[in-house]
C-alpha cells in the first residue's frame, strides 16, 4: 500500500483519515456557503485512541480557515454527574464575553429560563421544566449561530457528557434544519447506557450520512508514522514490530515513538523486542510507575488534578494537595513535561476554568484509578470543602459528596438538599435525584428524614411516577409531614398515582386522609381534589351519589377561599358534563373568579392545585357557548408556560386546548397547526398519556370538520387512536369521534358498534351532554335507513338534551341532526331552524353546515353561496367543496 501522508499542519493521528477529512471539509464548505443554508451534523464513533480528538482538532483547523467561529467542549470520565457541564463548556464563553444586559437583550425570553442551566444566571426559587431549559439551549444556538455565522460547534468524548447536555444534543440535532450551524461529535463505540444511550442514537440517527466508525491504522500507515517521527532510516521489521505491540491504535503509536526519541532507542529490528516495555510505560500501569518516578509531590499533585477533573488551576490544586504554592508549580511543570498535564488550547474557550487540563482522557482515567480508594474517598470531601469555600455552590460540591462514605453526617445531608435544590432549578431532576438518594444513605436523622423522601418525589416526579409514589407513600408514614406539607404531600401522591394510570389509587389516598382531618381549609382541599379525580375518571362513577355530594358541598361556598373556589369550578364541570343548564354552570365559574380573573393561587404556574383544575375552568366556558372567556384562559395557559419554559405535558395540552378553542370558533386551519404542535410536545412526554390522547382525538375531529378523512384516518393510526381508551376524561369524547371517523371512511358498522360502546360509557357516567359526548347525533344519522324507528328517538333525545343545556350550539346542532332525518318541507323548516340557532352561536363551522344544508335543501342558491363563504373562511374544504358542488348542479327553486 503507498503511504499517503497527511499535511505538514495536521495531527500525526490523522494518518488515514483522508476521507473523513474531506467529508469535514464538504460540510464546512456547505456551512460557508450562504447564511440560509441549513445545519448539519457530522458524528464519528471509534474506540478510544484512534484519533478521534485528532479529527476535531482537524476540523477546528479548516473551519477557522475559512473564517469560522469554532466552540468546543469535551465531557470527562469523572463529570457525568454534573449538568450541562459540557454545554456549559460549550456556549459559556460566547455568553460570557457580554454584558448582562446584552446577554438578556440578546437571549429575549429564554434568558432566565436557560441562563442558569449556562451559569450566567443565578438560579430561582422554582422548579424549572427540563424540556422548557432544552428547548432555551437550542434557542440559543439559533440566536447564536445567526450573530457568528459560519458557527462550528465539537463536542468531544460525547460518550462521558453529562445526561442533560446529550438531551440538549438530541434537541438541537433535530432541529438543525432551522439553524446554520455545523455540528461535530466524537464519541466511542460503548460505554453508555439509559437515557444517555438514547440521546446519543437520537444524534446519530440525525447526523449527515451515516455515522463514521475509525479504524486502526494499516500496517504500511504505521511504517510512515514512524519514519516520519524517526527518520527514514527506521527498519521495516522495527515498524512491523510498532504496529504489533500498538495493534495500529494512533494514539498509542505516537506515545511509543515518543518514548522511543525520548530514550534515544535506534530504530532497528536488533532494538525491537524493548518496543513492549516502552509501550507498558505510556499507558496504565506503566504510567503510574512513570508517575511515581517524579516524585511524590508531583504524584499528590496529578492525583488532586484528577479528583477536580475541571477547573484545575494550579492554586486549587495546591490546596487539594496540601502543597505550597511553589511546590505546585514546580510540580505542574513536571507534569506538562512528562506529557501527562498540558496548558488548554486558548482557542477552544475552555481556559477560563483552569489553566491545565489532561494531555488525554485516557491518561486522566489512568491517574484517577490509580488513587487508593480510600484515599481518594477522602481527597473528595476535601474537594468539596474546597470548591464550597471557593464561592462555586453546593451543586458544584455536590459531585464530589456523592463520593464520601455515607457517615451519619446531618450537615453533609443539609449541603445534598440545597445542592438538589439548585439542580432543580436549572431544570436538572436527575440530578438533584442522584444527590437526594445519597442524602438518604447517609442516613438523615429521623425528623429531617420524611422531608428528604418529599423532595426527592419532587425530584422524580416528571420522569418516574412509580418512584414518586414509593417515597411520598414512606414520607407520609413517618412522623414528621404535618399541616400543610402533610396535604400537600397527599395531593402529589394522588397527583403521581394519576399519572401512572392508577386514578380509583389516587381517589380512594385523598379521600382517606381528608377523613382523618378536623374541618377546614386543609380538609375541604382534599375533598376538593377527590371530587377533581372522580371527576376526570371516565369509568364508572367511584360513588353514585357523588354529583349530589358535590353539589351540597358547592352550595354552601361563596369563593372566599380558593378551596370553595376549586369547589365551584368542580361543580360546574361537572354540571357541564351531565348537561344541565349551561347558564347555571358559568354562573358557578363565575363565581370561582375574583374580578373575571384567576384567583392568586390559582395560576396557570401555581402548583398546588394543578393545571387539571383550571382546564375543567376553561373548558366549561368554551363548552357553554362563552368562547371568549374560555380563549382568554387557553392563551393566558400558553403565555405563562413559554414565559417559565414549561416545554413538557403543560405546554402540550395548552397548545391542545388553544387548538380546542379554534376548533370551537370554526378556525379550523389555526386549530389544526396547534393541534399538530399539542401532539409533536405530547411524543416527547410519552405516548398513551390523557395528553396525547386530548391532542389526538381534537386533531382527528379537526380534520373530519375540514373534510380531511384520509389525514384523519392516517393521524388516528400512526397515533394509536383506537381502543383501548385511557381511564381520563378526553374532550371531546374520543370514542364519539373514534364512531365518526369509522363512519367518514366507509366502516359503517364498526362505526355504529363504537357509537353504541360511546353510549353504554356516557349511561354509565351520566353524562348527557351532546355537545361533548356527540354520539347520539352520529348514530341517528347511520341508523336512519336500517333503523328510522330508533334513529328518530335517538333525534328526540338529542333534541331534549340539547333544551336542556340550553345553548344555541346545542339546540342548532340537534335541529340540524333532526332535519338529516327528514326530507322535503320538513327538513326544510328544521334545518332553517337550526340556522336562526347557529348564527347566535360562536361556533361558526357547524353555522356554516347548516347554511349549506338548508341551500342544498331549500334549493337557494344565496345560502348555498353565503354557506360557502363560510366554510371557505372556516377551512372547512369538504364542505366548500359540497356547497361549489351544489351550485354547479344548478339549484333553483323545484
Amino acid at each position: 500500500m503507498t503511504e499517503v501522508r497527511p499535511t505538514a499542519a495536521a495531527s500525526a493521528s490523522l494518518w488515514e483519515r483522508e476521507e473523513e477529512v474531506a467529508a469535514v471539509a464538504r460540510a464546512v464548505d456547505s456551512l460557508c456557503t450562504d447564511r440560509s443554508s441549513s445545519g448539519a451534523l457530522l458524528v464519528f464513533r471509534g474506540e478510544a485512541g484512534l484519533g478521534k480528538t485528532a479529527l476535531l482538532a482537524e476540523t477546528r483547523r479548516i473551519a477557522e480557515a475559512r473564517g469560522c467561529t469554532v466552540w468546543s467542549a469535551r465531557g470527562g470520565e469523572t463529570l457525568r454527574s454534573v449538568p450541562f457541564n459540557v454545554v456549559r463548556q460549550l456556549l459559556q464563553p460566547a455568553l460570557v464575553s457580554m454584558l448582562p444586559e446584552e446577554a438578556r437583550e440578546y437571549l429575549g425570553d429564554w434568558y432566565d429560563i436557560a441562563g442558569p442551566a449556562l451559569g450566567i444566571v443565578e438560579p430561582g426559587d422554582r422548579q424549572a421544566d427540563p424540556q422548557g431549559v432544552c428547548d432555551g439551549l437550542v434557542a440559543a444556538v439559533r440566536r447564536l449561530a445567526r450573530r457568528d455565522w459560519p458557527l462550528v460547534l465539537l463536542i468531544d468524548d460525547a460518550h462521558w457528557a453529562d445526561q442533560e447536555t446529550l438531551h440538549w444534543l438530541a434537541g438541537l440535532a433535530e432541529r438543525l434544519d432551522e439553524m446554520s450551524v455545523l455540528v461535530v461529535v466524537a464519541r466511542r463505540s460503548e460505554e453508555v447506557s439509559g437515557p444517555s444511550a438514547r440521546h446519543l442514537d437520537t444524534v446519530a440517527a440525525a447526523a449527515e450520512g451515516p455515522v463514521t466508525t475509525l479504524s486502526a491504522l494499516t500496517p504500511d500507515a504505521t511504517a510512515g508514522l514512524t519514519r516520519a517521527t524517526l527518520g527514514r532510516h527506521a527498519d521495516a521489521a522495527f515498524c512491523r514490530e510498532v504496529w504489533a505491540v500498538t495493534a495500529g491504535n494512533p494514539y498509542d503509536t505516537v506515545e511509543l515513538l515518543a518514548k522511543v526519541q525520548d530514550s534515544e532507542l535506534d530504530p532497528v529490528e536488533a532494538r525491537a523486542g524493548e518496543l513492549r516495555e516502552l509501550n507498558r510505560s505510556a499507558r496504565g500501569g506503566g504510567l503510574v510507575a512513570r508517575l511515581e518516578e517524579l516524585g511524590i509531590d508531583a504524584t499528590r499533585f496529578a492525583w488532586a488534578a484528577a479528583i477536580l477533573g475541571t477547573g484545575i488551576s494550579v492554586g486549587l490544586v495546591a490546596k487539594l494537595a496540601t502543597l505550597r504554592p511553589d511546590e505546585a508549580r514546580r510540580c505542574a511543570e513536571l507534569l506538562r513535561t512528562a506529557r501527562i498535564l498540558t496548558a488548554p488550547d486558548p482557542a477552544t474557550g475552555r481556559s477560563t476554568d483552569g489553566d491545565l487540563e489532561f494531555v488525554h482522557p485516557l491518561i486522566a482515567t489512568a491517574v484517577y484509578n490509580s488513587i487508593p480508594d480510600a484515599l481518594r474517598t477522602a481527597m473528595h470531601g476535601i474537594a468539596a470543602r474546597i470548591v464550597a469555600d471557593e464561592g462555586h455552590g453546593a451543586a458544584a460540591a455536590a459531585r464530589h459528596l456523592l463520593e464520601v462514605h455515607p457517615d451519619d453526617d446531618e450537615e453533609l445531608v443539609g449541603q445534598l438538599r440545597e445542592a438538589a435544590r439548585e439542580h432543580l432549578a436549572v431544570g436538572a431532576p436527575d440530578a438533584a435525584r442522584r444527590c437526594l438518594e445519597r442524602a438518604l444513605r447517609e442516613p438523615p436523622r429521623p425528623d429531617s428524614h420524611p422531608h428528604v423522601l418529599y423532595e426527592l418525589a419532587g425530584a422524580t416526579f416528571l420522569t418516574a411516577p412509580a418512584r414518586t409514589i414509593g417515597h411520598l407513600r414512606t414520607a407520609l408514614g413517618m412522623p414528621g409531614l404535618d399541616g400543610d406539607q402533610r396535604v400537600d404531600a397527599v395531593f402529589r401522591l394522588s397527583q403521581a398515582l394519576l399519572h401512572n394510570d392508577q386514578l380509583e389509587e389516587a381517589v380512594r389516598t385523598v379521600e382517606a386522609e381528608a377523613a382523618r382531618l378536623r374541618p377546614g381549609p386543609a380538609r375541604m382541599r382534599l375533598q376538593a381534589v377527590h371530587f377533581m379525580w372522580e371527576g376526570l375518571h371516565a369509568g364508572e362513577a367511584t360513588s353514585p351519589d357523588r354529583s349530589q355530594r358535590l353539589a351540597d358541598l358547592a352550595s354552601t361556598c361563596t369563593g372566599r377561599d380558593n378551596a370553595e373556589r376549586a369547589l365551584l369550578i368542580l361543580r360546574g364541570f361537572d354540571a357541564l358534563m351531565h348537561g344541565e343548564n349551561a347558564e347555571e354552570v358559568a354562573e358557578l365559574c363565575d363565581r370561582a373568579l375574583v374580578n373575571g380573573r384567576l384567583a392568586p393561587g390559582l395560576g396557570w404556574t401555581d402548583t398546588e392545585w394543578g393545571i387539571e383544575l383550571l382546564l375543567m375552568l376553561a373548558n366549561a366556558y368554551g363548552f357553554t357557548d362563552r368562547l371568549d372567556r374560555a380563549e382568554t384562559l387557553y392563551n393566558e395557559a400558553l403565555r405563562a408556560y413559554e414565559t417559565v419554559g414549561w416545554s413538557g405535558g403543560h405546554l402540550a395540552l395548552a397548545h391542545a386546548y388553544v387548538g380546542i378553542g379554534h376548533r370551537r370558533r370554526g378556525r379550523l386551519k389555526e386549530a389544526e397547526a396547534s393541534l399538530r404542535e399539542a401532539l409533536r410536545l405530547a411524543e416527547r412526554v410519552g405516548r398513551g398519556l390523557p395528553l396525547y390522547w386530548s391532542a389526538t382525538c381534537s386533531l382527528v375531529d379537526t380534520l373530519l370538520a375540514r373534510g380531511h378523512v384520509e389525514q384523519a384516518w392516517d393521524v388516528a393510526e400512526r397515533h394509536g387512536f383506537a381502543p383501548p381508551y385511557p381511564s381520563t376524561i378526553v374532550l371531546p369524547d374520543p370514542r364519539s369521534v373514534r364512531g365518526r371517523l369509522l363512519l367518514a371512511v366507509g366502516r359503517t358498522k364498526d362505526g355504529i358498534n363504537e357509537l353504541e360502546v360511546a353510549e353504554k360509557a356516557a349511561a354509565a357516567r351520566g353524562h348527557h351532554n351532546p355537545v361533548l359526548v356527540p354520539w347520539a347525533a352520529d348514530l341517528a344519522r347511520a341508523l336512519s335507513a336500517e333503523d328510522p324507528a330508533r334513529a328518530a328517538r335517538l333525534a328526540v333525545d338529542v333534541r331534549r338534551q340539547a333544551e336542556r343545556f340550553g345553548t344555541d350550539t346545542a339546540i342548532g346542532e340537534a335541529l340540524r341532526c333532526a332535519a338529516d332525518l327528514e326530507t322535503g318541507q320538513r327538513a326544510v323548516r328544521l334545518y332553517a331552524q337550526a340556522v336562526t340557532y347557529l348564527e347566535a352561536s360562536p361556533c361558526q363551522y357547524e353555522y356554516a353546515a347548516a347554511r349549506v344544508e338548508f341551500g342544498i335543501a331549500a334549493r337557494s342558491v344565496s345560502d348555498l353561496e353565503r354557506g360557502l363563504d363560510l366554510a371557505v373562511s372556516c377551512g372547512a374544504d369538504g364542505l366548500a367543496e359540497r356547497a361549489r358542488a351544489a351550485l354547479t348542479s344548478g339549484v333553483g327553486p323545484a
